[in-house]
């Protein structure tokens, strides 16, 4: 990728994310409820001047701006701020309960789009057929089912089948790397189902595209093996939209682990994000919020550096 594209994508993601901070600190602020009356809920004791003291200890007194420089100053120095409920630093809480997340995140991800392409293959090599159908088929029902109800179906099931495997909760890799794994494996294939359908049926069509193309053609009537066909020739220009749509999947599955987390228990991002809604921490909220941006743009830079690599023409 040429230094001037690079330094567009990354001028980009600076955009994006500052964009972010300001739409995330102003909706936070939308939400009903106060976070000082949150704290200080139903005691006796609580007075105008408390209430007062309290705003102007947390620094919720300011106006809004004032606030808001406060707080993205302090990110660009690399402080998140402090919780207004721990007090602890915002990027200790985040990092306690990132890694759930990633882990289960890149699981699933692997999961689907390592599958998606051996399958999407296999479907465009079967055009047509009664196993095309099927699979196709197969694909919608995937797309349709909302991984948390997957989840749910599963846990049910291999309780009533199996009530000893443990299916809930999280273990750490480096304390436990079986009962990691065991834990995780449910909610990646409920994650997985969704991006798998998506990534298959888009490499397909893709592949369907390249195999009518003029340089199949010719490799068919030089002798190539069909085997050689398929995955040097097509595949290699079939992965360009492959990629692009593992970029922007990647949205949905950091949106969906939040929701699979509460379902099987795992203490990630998504039980630290809807607490801190509950609770009203803004700060905790803002810094999360703006991590899981900072992961999915960091994402598409990323696919944006491997156009370069598998097709040169995109970067020129």
């Amino acid at each position: 990728m040429p230094l001037k594209l690079l330094r567009v994508r990354l001028m980009d993601l600076v955009i994006v994310l500052f964009g972010v901070s300001v739409i995330t600190f102003l909706l936070i602020r939308l939400v009903p409820g106060d976070a000082v009356a949150i704290m200080l809920g139903a005691n006796t004791e609580v007075t105008p001047d408390r209430i007062a003291e309290l705003r102007a200890r947390i620094g919720l007194d300011q106006p809004m701006p004032v606030q808001y420089v406060h707080w993205i100053s302090g990110v660009l120095r690399g402080d998140l701020g402090n919780s207004l409920w721990t007090g602890r630093p915002v990027a200790a809480e985040i990092g306690q309960h990132i890694w759930p997340t990633l882990q289960l995140a890149t699981l699933s991800l692997v999961l689907g789009a390592g599958l998606a392409v051996p399958l999407g293959v296999l479907m465009a090599r079967l055009r047509g057929g009664v196993w095309d159908s099927a699979m196709q088929m197969g694909s919608v029902v995937g797309l349709t089912i909302p991984s948390f109800w997957l989840g749910i179906m599963m846990i049910l099931t291999l309780s009533a089948f199996a009530p000893e495997l443990q299916m809930l909760g999280y273990v750490p890799f480096f304390e436990d790397p079986l009962g990691n794994l065991s834990r995780l494996v449910l909610p990646a294939v409920a994650l997985a189902l969704p991006i798998l359908a998506s990534l298959a049926r888009v490499v397909r069509s893709a592949m369907l595209d390249a195999l009518q193309q003029d340089y199949v053609r010719t490799a068919r009537a030089k002798g190539v093996p069909e085997r050689l066909i398929l995955f040097k020739h097509a595949l290699r220009n079939a992965l360009i939209p492959f990629v692009t749509n593992v970029g922007i999947l990647t949205g949905y599955l950091l949106g969906g682990a939040i929701v699979v987390e509460q379902v099987f228990a795992v203490p990630g991002l998504g039980r630290l994000l809807l607490g801190a809604i509950a609770e009203r921490n803004y700060p905790l909220l803002q810094a999360t919020i703006l991590v899981v941006t900072f992961v999915f743009v960091l994402v598409n830079f990323v696919v944006d550096l491997l156009y370069a690599f598998i097709d040169p023409r995109v970067g020129s």
